[in-house]
């Protein structure tokens, strides 16, 4: 089955990955791993990351891509793929999963989102440094350790105390 999927050379991404078992929290009790996955996919395959979180059992991320590139699928997969093989075996997996080799960690699919403008570029960035707070994880956005934030903090971008409302 081929799904519809914007492709734009370049083009910037609005991304939702998410674990099978939402129950889990590996995303964030492997958080070094998946940072080192993040920064081997991206010496291969480069893109800017414009704004991510991590939360225990999904992340939403915006990507730039490089000109004249559109494979974006081509880095998840390595992405899920590479975290995957570092995180020991400990999940159910069913006959589907084991049939094509596929480890039971993420959902196999990703929800993704082509940033039209400026406007749904800042609509989507609010959305993630918010994030942490509307599931409950933070009381403010910047109490979340891994989001994107701290660095818009630090350059500026964002005051030490942005509450955001999404």
């Amino acid at each position: 089955m081929r799904y519809r999927r914007v492709w734009v050379p370049g083009g910037t991404y609005f991304f939702t990955a998410t674990l099978a078992d939402r129950s889990q929290s590996l995303l964030t009790e492997h958080i070094d791993t998946l940072r080192q996955v993040l920064r081997a996919v991206r010496t291969t395959h480069p893109f800017e990351i414009k704004a991510m979180v991590v939360l225990p059992d999904h992340l939403h991320c915006i990507w730039q891509l490089p000109a004249g590139d559109q494979d974006y699928p081509t880095r998840w997969a390595l992405l899920k793929s590479t975290f995957s093989r570092q995180i020991s075996s400990s999940e159910s997996i069913s006959l589907s999963r084991h049939l094509k080799r596929e480890r039971g960690i993420w959902q196999r699919r990703y929800w993704e989102h082509c940033i039209r403008d400026e406007d749904d570029l800042q609509r989507h960035t609010d959305y993630i440094h918010y994030n942490p707070v509307k599931h409950g994880y933070a009381l403010r956005p910047g109490d979340w350790p891994y989001s994107s934030i701290h660095r818009y903090v630090r350059e500026g971008l964002l005051p030490a105390d942005w509450v955001g409302s999404t």
